[in-house]
């Protein structure tokens, strides 16, 4: 078995999805297996329209800090969120939506980008996947 990252994405922070993706694509890249557990407000992000709705996790300042920061990822040619999680998946990337968030937060999987989910599960879900896992993340 090659080795495996896991991650969770706890949070909908703009720069914290940018840090989970660019990990994942990392970790896939160097011939690692990558899964995502997207929870809670990570998993706000998945949602049809979501993508690009985060805050900046620091600094936001009403948006113009998230604005700021864009323009200067623009202008360092980095990637954005929607070609990251493609990227992501083409690399064998695994996305793992949490039913219990989706249940807590009224969430159904008509509300969810369903293109972009291989797996709804719970927190067994996660384990299965971070016991084998030589890093696990919580972002």
């Amino acid at each position: 078995m090659s080795e495996k990252a896991t991650i969770i994405l706890h949070s909908g922070d703009m720069d914290k999805l940018y840090s989970a993706l660019i990990v994942g694509n990392g970790a896939l890249s160097m011939g690692m297996e990558c899964s995502i557990f997207c929870t809670f407000w990570g998993l706000l992000r998945l949602k049809k329209g979501g993508l690009e709705k985060g805050p900046l996790s620091k600094m936001n300042m009403l948006g113009l800090g998230r604005l700021m920061i864009k323009s200067k990822m623009n202008k360092a040619n980095v990637a954005g969120l929607e070609r990251l999680l493609n990227d992501f998946r083409e690399l064998g990337g695994k996305i793992i939506a949490c039913d219990m968030t989706m249940e807590i937060m009224g969430i159904s999987k008509k509300d969810i980008r369903e293109d972009l989910i291989d797996e709804y599960g719970s927190v067994g879900t996660y384990i299965n996947e971070a016991r084998d896992s030589k890093i696990t993340l919580f972002i």
